[in-house]
């Protein structure tokens, strides 16, 4: 084919679309089902509505081929386990019981079984359930949930496009089964893996499929000739198929490198790659391939992470550049749209001429339509669009919020003694025992309490008027005198004011802080029912005011037990918003982390004897390919040095992290230089304390023995056997006990007996090791 009938034949297309509704009615469904006030019939007939809502927004907007099956109750990984049938035993009569109570205990758990383990969606704040694999696994498919979609989206007269997880990314995100030796690989699985997504491609063909579309993101990370070994096996096996519909085999986040050359010889019909900066090398690299001759390539040109406007032109060159490269070029976002909020229209409180340098998914999609069509009928055709895009471009390249000399002036002035505390670990540590006096196997808490409704009704009345700032506050003083109040009489050692005028451990930071935008709608997806609303970092980064010690201050004079000061670090402040694109990283970073430090030193000036600066992010943010990672980690723990530095040898300084795989981390954990990091462990069974010994950390650390994104309460004995397990790998002279995460998405009376029996597990332990 030419390049000029290549052209012609450019198409719009998606991977994946929010899920929530506009008004988050999916999450409004699904815990009101959990409930018991809304039906299991109503939660469906609210799912189908929003998924056939969201194929018309499509379909009118000018995407020609719809994605279905990635809409999801809780999340696409979990969806994928049923559909091959990889039930944990232990949630295998629930399932049998009733299919959607069973898969919300694989997800939640139930006060008898725990849930599957919960991670980190590649590099972004996406959270998957991890399968969970044994040699004795047996796969089973059940095409249901996907064939049902296309029907949905077909009988609507849409041009529809099934979307599953790769069966090689599927069992490269797999851990061993609990029970299994922990060195099984469930890649070994995949001969048993591929004759059920042969049935589930089938059942697809006859549902009415022309295309099915397979997601292997985990092919752009480094692998071994074995797993690519595995790949083209894979892609053999399924593109030699004869009752299947045409496999587009799809990637993104990163470049597909070393994958590239197998995934272009399989007899596959199209590609999907990322062409944004990211993964820019993806274009050189399919040229020395030679292109993708008699295959269709999606090319994903239009940022599907990020919230910033598209550089139209710049894609369209590139585009173009493609045209040569393959039978049939169409035009996508580079990954899902599920990680970006649903649309800008709603958004009331930014500046207008602002808002046009922003694009959620709506405006995301009209970006991809445009370059579809500039792409099938010549720049010409989109002349306008073009020349609308780059004046907004200009206007915020030269907008004065992107740029501060004052904070820029300091940034560069930092030295490498500013990123050192004065004193080896030691001897702080021998000067923090002194001043705190704290127990063995001290317990605290991550930092959250929970957000009743009646906090979150006052936090609405205040932003309608219907309570004044007085009022407000003095609701928040309620609050905390309650929590300090509660942790006092349940004996925690170290205690924390419960965060109750937080909206969120970053907005709330941002919205005190210079260069961050604050949406009101912009909700995404972080897990199951939970969204955030990530703020927008637009511009240079300072602190104007004290943030926090107001707060904590008034928290510590009820109390003679330490109150811990809890703040966010610069890393997460960074992965948890929608980041600036225009500046290195690592240049955000170190503004962020002196703002932050301005925090810190106030708040040991108020008298805070232990501050706690959580980076839950910092294995998130890691580069997917090792050759990115020693720069990211160098600058990302300077950052959080940077933040800490310079206080008094007796302040104790608490980090976390929490759902993630720290074992990739732990050198860049140990060089943070905290003294206490508390990290997520109940799920994961301590798995951390044992990556933590074997790397010989010197430190103290509360591997969580209390997982908060349950409703299950653990039992004193069952949090006693997790700490006897940290015990085996961590000294008890440097453990902390302590749950997994913050207890915001809680209920009080979960939580309160969940602490109590935490407490009671740690003086169970202490006096087993005294002997009494």
């Amino acid at each position: 084919m030419t390049p000029k009938s290549a052209a012609a034949a450019a198409r719009a297309t998606v991977y994946g679309y929010p899920r929530q509704g506009a008004h988050r009615e999916l999450k409004k469904a699904v815990e009101g089902y959990w409930k018991g006030r809304v039906t299991a019939d109503a939660l469906r007939a609210t799912a189908a509505e929003l998924r056939q809502s969201n194929w018309r927004q499509l379909a009118d907007a000018g995407i020609h081929e719809v994605p279905t099956g990635d809409f999801s109750y809780y999340d696409h990984v979990l969806d994928t386990s049923v559909m091959v049938g990889a039930v944990p035993e232990r949630h295998r009569a629930a399932v049998e019981t009733d299919a959607l109570d069973g898969y919300f205990a694989m997800a939640r758990g139930t006060q008898d079984v725990a849930p599957l383990e919960m991670t980190k969606w590649f590099d972004t704040n996406y959270h998957y359930l991890v399968p969970e694999l044994g040699p004795d696994t047996v796969f089973a498919a059940d095409s249901a949930k996907q064939v049902a979609e296309v029907k949905e989206a077909l009988a609507l007269g849409l041009d529809a496009r099934p979307v599953l997880v790769g069966p090689v990314t599927y069992l490269l995100l797999a851990k061993p089964a609990p029970g299994v030796a922990a060195d099984f690989e469930p890649l070994t699985l995949l001969d048993r893996l591929l004759p059920v997504y042969a049935e589930v491609l089938a059942d697809l063909r006859a549902a009415g499929a022309g295309w099915a579309q397979l997601d292997e993101p985990a092919l752009v990370q480094d692998r071994t000739p074995a797993e690519l070994n595995a790949a083209a096996r894979a892609y053999r096996d399924l593109g030699g198929l004869t009752d299947r519909p045409k496999l587009l085999v799809a990637s993104y986040f990163d470049r597909l490198g070393e994958a590239l050359p197998v995934l272009a010889k399989a007899p596959v019909e199209g590609l999907a790659l990322d062409f944004t900066e990211a993964a820019s090398a993806n274009l050189e690299d399919l040229a020395a391939v030679g292109g993708l001759p008699g295959k269709r390539l999606v090319a994903g040109v239009v940022n599907g992470r990020n919230i910033w406007i598209n550089d139209l032109q710049k894609s369209l060159t590139v585009l173009g550049t493609l045209l040569g490269l393959a039978d049939r070029v169409d035009v996508a976002a580079s990954c899902s749209l599920l990680h970006v909020p649903l649309d800008t229209a709603p958004e009331r409180d930014i500046d207008p001429q602002i808002l046009r340098w922003l694009a959620f998914a709506r405006q995301k999609t009209a970006e991809v339509v445009t370059l579809a069509r500039g792409l099938a009928r010549g720049p010409g055709a989109i002349a306008g669009e073009v020349a609308a895009n780059r004046a907004d471009l200009a206007s915020r390249a030269s907008s004065p919020i992107t740029r501060d000399p004052a904070v820029r002036a300091r940034a560069e002035a930092v030295t490498d003694a500013d990123t050192r505390r004065s004193q080896p670990y030691q001897e702080r540590a021998a000067a923090q025992r002194a001043r705190l006096e704290l127990p063995l196997l001290p317990t605290t808490t991550i930092g959250s309490f929970p957000q009743t409704g009646e906090l979150r009704a006052a936090r609405a009345d205040l932003r309608t008027g219907r309570i004044d700032t007085a009022g407000y506050e003095t609701r928040i003083r309620a609050e905390i005198a309650d929590v300090i109040a509660f942790q006092e009489k349940a004996g925690i050692d170290v205690l924390v004011h419960g965060e109750p005028e937080r909206n969120d451990m970053v907005q709330y930071f941002a919205e005190q802080l210079t260069g961050y935008l604050a949406t009101r709608h912009g909700w995404v997806q972080s897990y199951g029912t939970r969204y955030v609303r990530p703020p927008v970092l637009a511009g240079d980064i300072s602190r104007p005011a004290p943030m926090t010690v107001r707060w904590t201050s008034y928290a510590q004079s009820l109390t003679a037990r330490p109150v811990k000061g809890m703040l966010t670090g610069p890393v997460t402040m960074l992965a948890w918003s929608f980041v600036r694109d225009d500046q290195p990283l690592a240049d955000t970073a170190r503004q962020v982390a002196l703002a932050l430090r301005d925090e810190v030193h106030d708040l040991q000036a108020a008298g805070t004897s232990v501050i706690q600066v959580d980076e839950p992010a910092l294995r998130e943010t890691l580069p997917l390919r090792a050759a990115g990672r020693p720069a990211y980690l160098a600058w990302a723990t300077d950052a959080f040095r940077l933040t800490t530095g310079g206080v008094r040898p007796d302040t104790q300084i608490h980090t976390h992290m929490c759902y993630a795989e720290f074992g990739d981390i732990v050198q860049a954990i140990d060089d943070l230089d905290a003294d206490v990091i508390s990290l997520e462990a109940a799920r994961s069974h301590m798995q951390v304390a044992r990556e933590l010994a074997a790397h010989g950390y010197p430190r103290e650390a509360g591997p969580g023995v209390y997982d908060i994104h349950s409703p299950r309460v653990p039992g004193a004995d069952e949090a006693a056997a997790l700490l006897r397990e940290g015990l085996k790998a961590i000294p008890a002279e440097r453990l902390w006990v302590n749950p997994d995460c913050g207890l915001k998405t809680r209920g009080w009376p979960e939580t309160a007996a969940s602490l109590e029996n935490l407490v009671g597990a740690a003086r169970t332990v202490r006096a087993e090791l005294s002997g009494s």
